[in-house]
């Protein structure tokens, strides 16, 4: 139900990228901590508040974004249409057409299909509107859900930072939950590409881990 619901919202890719933002920004923190401190200096409560605080504000910050790079996107389009309705010709138009929608990334088509679709959206787009876009609600649901994916990322890495009295036996649960959820993530969301769930489960984990490793040294 839940995912459902974020479905409505995200989609999975940018769904998959905050889950791996949060947990990469908490892994770090835990993984530096582990790494830079001495087993007295670590506090678990302190700890664990400096690390929802961190993901808290980062999730603001990544949905704020996500609304600018929203805003922008739609009336950047609205500008490109602005356009082909100014074109000189046909050609002019068509051209402007192909090089927005290059479908490169795309499966591939017949140059004929490429064509077509080129031609359809090129009549669609003679006669769309051109007022400048404005933030939706959909939006703002949006922005709100990444805050709340970003900040509950946290949450695995808290639990042993509240349970644990030795702060070095916390860290080490904390490293190895988020890990474990990094690999989770990837074995999860590996059925939208169709590619192995292990495989792609293993990388996530592995390469999540890399770049912590490389962030923590780098004062990340």
């Amino acid at each position: 139900m839940i995912a459902r619901f974020v479905g409505r919202y995200l989609d999975p890719s940018e769904t998959l990228l905050e889950i791996l933002f949060g947990l990469i920004m908490a892994l770090t923190i835990t993984t530096g901590a582990r790494l830079l401190s001495e087993r007295a200096d670590i506090v678990g409560v302190e700890l664990a508040l400096a690390l929802l605080g961190c993901n808290l504000a980062w999730g603001v910050i990544d949905g704020a974004f996500y609304l600018l790079g929203t805003i922008f996107n739609r009336n950047r389009r609205v500008q490109f249409v602005r356009r082909l309705q100014t074109a000189a010709s046909d050609v002019e138009a068509l051209a402007a057409i192909k090089d927005e929608f290059a479908l490169d990334g795309e499966p591939p088509m017949r140059p004929q299909d490429k064509a077509h679709l080129h031609r359809t959206l090129l009549d669609l787009f003679r006669h769309a509107g051109t007022d400048r876009a404005h933030l939706r609600g959909h939006d703002w649901v949006a922005a709100g859900l990444i805050v709340v994916l970003v900040s509950a990322t946290a949450i695995p890495g808290l639990i042993p930072l509240l349970v644990f009295d030795d702060g070095f036996v916390a860290l080490r649960w904390a490293n190895a939950l988020q890990v474990g959820l990094l690999f989770l993530t990837g074995y999860w969301w590996a059925h939208y590409s169709g590619s192995s769930r292990w495989r792609t489960g293993l990388a996530i984990a592995l390469l999540g881990s890399v770049l912590v490793l490389l962030a923590v040294p780098l004062g990340g």
